[in-house]
């Protein structure tokens, strides 16, 4: 039986033993769950267990035919979607009636408990597809994506639109709303698959490739586009002909949805994330939130008279364009759509399709046209729009050829053609066959078509660069902690924090401190137990001794706390200060973001969190990282205390922070003018430390456009008549890494290589040599009662006359 169903599903015979493997599965979970099937055969009402059944034969047959197209480079929605055919009347129906009827009867009420997690499932599966949407990659795209995407569309739509207006009678779900039917197989026939083509251009490695960028751009605006009109489709479809003013009523209603989503709702879904990220302490709280903020969306657009799914996937991508959403938070959301709710849904739409009616040679013979329509209309139409869009014949074939798949696009679209009477069953398997049918061709015609796509120059070199970016320290940030007082240290501080988060848009939080001098320390046993004590008692405390106010920067007044120390004029003054160093963080993130090149911008502005507090402690601290700070920047008046010891203050903030930190101290030129001119000295000795610290000032000098020098010390030993301990090639090798993460930038710097016995010594003389004004070094915490980055790092801190950043990891 098993090698049947391989044969009769078309599957490549390297797929032969998952499939048997998928069909054994399900034959054993029916043996197991028999007599309680049989026992439950004259079913009255739904039954639970069934329910169990169901889901467990979808999930466990999905994912080994999953498993299968990955395995031959066809991606896993199409396993999932067969696994419905082999389960539904196309193979399990065919071979063995009386199981499938007992595994999936045709009660109402049993299908009803499926059918509500399926179209759940549409919405969350709109969501995830929202969130890969990169709207950054399509304005880098340019119009080579835009004329692509919309030629892509017109000419299969046009074509799907004019077979539906020639289809006979008897296959129409209702021939009176045969217009409705048409526009339904029009955009069904038009829309490439967004995860489809993205798979097989990762696969490979053309994700950040000029035409892998414009392919992807290209299905992204389809996709969007797609969605706009299956929405306005399904308005018609509920009155059933087409009406003017209500039609209008759509087209305004779906346009002003989207308008206020691109821009009050992008900065809304930011706060809602991000207040759930900061205040509740639940477990996958802010995944909760993600719903909600799916579910509210999709609800609007079910009541401007729009289908949900628009909702659902503007929702997703205003959630993917939040700086909020950590990777461990997408990974999770993805994980639980993936692994239950997509093996679900696509195998309930392979159930809902029947393929023995293509044993009908009229029917054979309309899918084989709707097939033909498919690939030539969007084949043509992609080839069109990347010749208008100034392509090459390479890379216009590349892109038509990617522009084919269609895959889960079409299963939803058709799905809810389905639920709403547009299409029939016949006319639902018919898309679902041509789907099955062009997404399996499409990747390995991709994969002929990039091979052969030489590689440009200026593509090489962005592509080392962001090659280096994603093992980068500051690529990778995405939330910065500034704890800072009026002070030039703390002004510099924010300085170089707002051209850090520049670089991303990174949201960043302004510790504003009142009086430094009140900073407790606390030691390190009693610090071990405020972090792994209870919750209440942490905020007990705060309550007790906090003076604060967090909240999207807006200009609101802190409150005062009945037990503080500061009465409201000194508030007010405290708060003041606090929004000018907003200001300079937010001056300084602009100056970032025009030296950046067109691919790394990014639309989000810096989103400035203000916080007072009256004496922080390492116990507060620890409280406020748990929000998720990648690092945290420290600006105090007081830095350092007997000449090569932090201050108190420095190290009971930087003893609650477990994370990398960047500690100021201002001296000379910058003490006195925190917005003057830098000249900046990295020196380096290949450490992942060193290499943080250098990333960090090639960031300063890019967007400050800063002179940088870049210095590595080779020890000399006695041992050795004086020579340096390390070989000349390792200290090229350090020296050309960092120089390499420079050129990425289109950047120079200067290099230099001293031999000397103490590091610091070599550091300070080369400091005068070059004029430097800031000494931007990369260390390491050492293990201690205090707060210690090494000889070098204390000998800077006591001899030094420029400023110093150390980078701490």
């Amino acid at each position: 039986m098993t090698v049947s169903a391989t044969k009769r599903l078309g599957l490549p015979a390297c797929c032969s033993a998952w499939a048997n493997a998928a069909v054994g599965a399900t034959v054993l979970l029916l043996l197991a769950v028999g007599p309680a099937l049989g026992a439950n055969a004259p079913q009255e009402a739904p039954s639970e267990l069934l329910f169990i059944v169901q889901i467990s034969v979808l999930l466990l047959v999905g994912r080994l035919l999953g498993e299968a197209m990955l395995r031959i480079g066809q991606p896993a929605v199409m396993g999932q979607l067969i696994a419905g055919l082999l389960l539904g009347p196309s193979l399990l129906g065919l071979v063995l009636p009386n199981v499938q009827h007992a595994l999936f009867p045709n009660s109402s009420e049993q299908h009803a408990m499926l059918s509500a997690i399926s179209q759940f499932g549409i919405l969350v599966l709109l969501l995830l597809t929202g969130m890969e949407t990169d709207l950054r990659l399509v304005r880098q795209a340019g119009r080579a994506a835009v004329f692509s995407s919309i030629a892509g569309i017109i000419v299969p739509f046009s074509l799907g639109v004019a077979f539906g207006e020639y289809l006979p009678d008897s296959v129409l779900p209702d021939p009176g709303k045969r217009l409705v039917t048409a526009l339904f197989i029009g955009t069904a026939l038009s829309i490439a698959s967004v995860q489809i083509v993205g798979l097989v251009v990762r696969e490979m490695n053309f994700t950040r490739r000029t035409v892998g960028q414009v392919i992807i751009a290209s299905a992204i605006i389809g996709d969007s586009i797609g969605w706009i009109i299956v929405s306005i489709i399904f308005s018609l479809a509920l009155r059933g002909n087409i009406e003017p003013l209500p039609l209008a009523a759509s087209v305004i209603g779906t346009l002003a949805f989207l308008a206020a989503s691109l821009t009050i709702g992008r900065r809304a879904v930011f706060f809602i994330i991000r207040w759930a990220n900061d205040n509740l302490v639940s477990d996958f709280a802010v995944i909760t939130v993600i719903l909600l903020i799916m579910c509210a969306m999709a609800m609007v657009t079910s009541a401007i008279g729009v289908h949900a799914v628009l909702g659902a996937f503007v929702a997703g991508v205003l959630i993917g364009e939040s700086p909020i959403l950590t990777r461990h938070i997408d990974e999770q959301l993805r994980g639980l759509i993936t692994a239950f709710f997509a093996p679900v849904f696509f195998g309930l739409a392979g159930l809902s399709a029947d393929l023995t009616i293509l044993g009908s040679g009229k029917l054979a013979a309309v899918t084989g046209v709707i097939v033909l329509i498919a690939s030539l209309g969007k084949f043509g139409g992609g080839f069109i729009g990347g010749k208008l869009g100034g392509l090459s014949l390479r890379e216009d074939l590349a892109l038509a050829c990617g522009m084919n798949a269609r895959g889960s696009t079409e299963i939803i679209i058709a799905s809810v053609g389905l639920s709403i009477g547009a299409l029939s069953h016949d006319l639902f398997t018919m898309i679902v066959a041509m789907a099955v049918i062009t997404t399996m061709a499409m990747p390995p015609m991709l994969r002929w078509a990039l091979a052969r796509i030489p590689m440009r120059k200026e593509e090489k070199k962005r592509l080392e660069r962001e090659e280096m970016e994603a093992t980068g320290f500051v690529p990778n940030l995405e939330r910065l902690l500034i704890a800072i007082d009026d002070s030039a240290n703390g002004r510099f501080a924010s300085r170089v924090a707002g051209l850090i988060a520049g670089t991303r848009g990174m949201p960043t939080t302004v510790l504003h401190i009142a009086e430094p001098k009140k900073i407790e320390t606390v030691k390190p046993e009693e610090d071990s137990k405020a972090k792994n004590g209870a919750r209440a008692e942490t905020v007990a405390a705060r309550q007790k001794q906090d003076v604060k106010k967090s909240s999207s920067h807006n200009g609101d007044k802190p409150k005062q706390n009945p037990e503080g120390d500061l009465t409201k004029a000194e508030l007010k003054k405290e708060q003041a200060e606090a929004e000018e160093a907003v200001e300079v963080v937010k001056e300084a993130a602009e100056q970032t973001k025009k030296k950046q090149k067109k691919d790394e911008k990014t639309d989000a502005p810096v989103d400035v969190t203000t916080v007072v507090h009256e004496a922080p402690t390492a116990e507060f601290i620890a409280e406020e990282a748990e929000k998720g700070y990648d690092l945290m920047f420290i600006g105090l008046d007081k830095t350092i205390s007997r000449g090569t010891n932090f201050h108190e203050s420095v190290a009971a903030l930087a003893t609650g922070f477990e994370g990398p930190l960047a500690i100021v101290d201002t001296r000379g030129e910058l003490n006195e003018e925190p917005d003057g001119k830098m000249n900046i000295l990295v020196p380096v000795n290949g450490t992942e430390a060193a290499r943080r610290g250098a990333e960090v000032a090639i960031a300063i000098a890019r967007a400050t456009k800063a002179p940088i020098t870049v210095l590595y010390v080779a020890a000399r030993s006695g041992k050795r008549g004086g020579y340096p301990v390390r070989s000349r090639h390792h200290e090229e090798a350090i020296l050309k890494e960092i120089v390499a993460i420079a050129d990425g930038y289109n950047m120079s710097v200067r290099t230099a290589v001293l031999a000397h016995r103490s590091a610091d010594e070599a550091i300070l003389r080369e400091c005068k040599r070059r004029k430097n004004n800031l000494i931007v070094l990369g260390v390491g915490r050492r293990p201690g009662d205090k707060l210690f980055f090494g000889d070098t790092a204390a000998a800077l801190l006591k001899e030094a006359e420029s400023s110093l950043l150390f980078v701490a990891s």
